[in-house]
């Protein structure tokens, strides 16, 4: 974990921590000794990619550092159900604390890692890779995507800012696809950028208007059929890196994959997922 990452990490720790908290657990320390010291164990109740962990032990230090966290697991572990995975060890009204974020946390980022490594199993015997979208809880896609990396995904963009990704919208708005590729050259130049360049394209005019082009590294073809996507991997001969993007899911990802396409897009792995039951125990 680089200093950056962990750094905003501990920004959205504390940001979490503060919506939960606010001004006090009034509950525990209704009902709890300041001086009690408990164990909570960590149970997982169903099989799953387990992701969260290496957060979970974060979370537990920014609420007390004397709180001991040992986990029997790894960030990327198959854990079956029912599965004692981990413990907390120290004050309990601390403990009590960071349950819930670390509960949170680690429910939703396995259920998109889960997802996110059956579609790359999936996929994996074709030679694609799965990349996920910016469709991510606004605020927690720092963790998002850390977990569709854990479940074996691609990151795609982490936003605006670290890729430039010409869609149908900017084509639309700038009068075609070589009237934004133009203007995008002149502001690479005058901004001096080292970014990859992503254009979408809709259709094998618009493919061919991309593929000769320099500057582009990768072409999205969206909303392509698996017929044709294979036709465009026939064409393109390996020229640009492509990726497929539009109404893919687990019941036809295959079908995709097997085209040749070297990535396919999911915007579904991140926002449209089953959080995995996993619970905190007091002892």
């Amino acid at each position: 974990m680089d200093k950056y990452f962990q750094k905003s990490l501990l920004k959205l720790i504390n940001r979490a921590l503060k919506e939960d908290i606010g001004s006090g657990d009034i509950t525990s320390l209704a009902t709890i000794h300041p001086s009690q010291q408990s164990v909570g164990t960590v149970l997982v109740k169903e099989s799953c990619i387990i992701a969260g962990v290496e957060l979970a032990q974060l979370i537990s230090q920014v609420v007390d550092p004397s709180i001991k966290s040992t986990f029997s697991v790894k960030d990327g572990d198959r854990v079956s159900a029912n599965k004692k995975i981990g413990k907390l060890e120290g004050s309990t009204i601390n403990i009590l604390k960071a349950e819930r974020l670390i509960l949170n946390c680690m429910q939703r980022m396995s259920g998109i890692a889960t997802k996110t490594n059956n579609l790359v199993s999936s996929i994996a015997p074709f030679g694609a890779q799965l990349l996920d979208t910016r469709k991510t809880t606004p605020n927690n896609r720092l963790l998002e995507k850390w977990a569709v990396r854990i479940g074996g995904g691609v990151n795609h963009r982490m936003g605006l800012y670290d890729a430039i990704l010409i869609k149908d919208n900017h084509i639309a708005a700038s009068g075609g696809i070589k009237e934004a590729l133009k203007r995008c050259k002149g502001y690479i130049k005058k901004e001096k950028l080292s970014v990859p360049v992503i254009v979408e394209v809709k259709n094998e005019k618009e493919f061919g208007e991309v593929v000769n082009d320099a500057m582009v590294d990768r072409i999205l073809l969206d909303n392509f059929t698996p017929a044709k996507l294979k036709r465009i991997v026939g064409i393109n001969k390996k020229r640009k890196v492509l990726e497929a993007s539009g109404g893919i899911n687990k019941t036809n990802i295959k079908l995709f994959a097997q085209t040749g396409v070297d990535f396919i897009s999911v915007g579904d792995i991140t926002h449209h997922i089953e959080s995995i039951d996993i619970s905190l125990k007091i002892h």
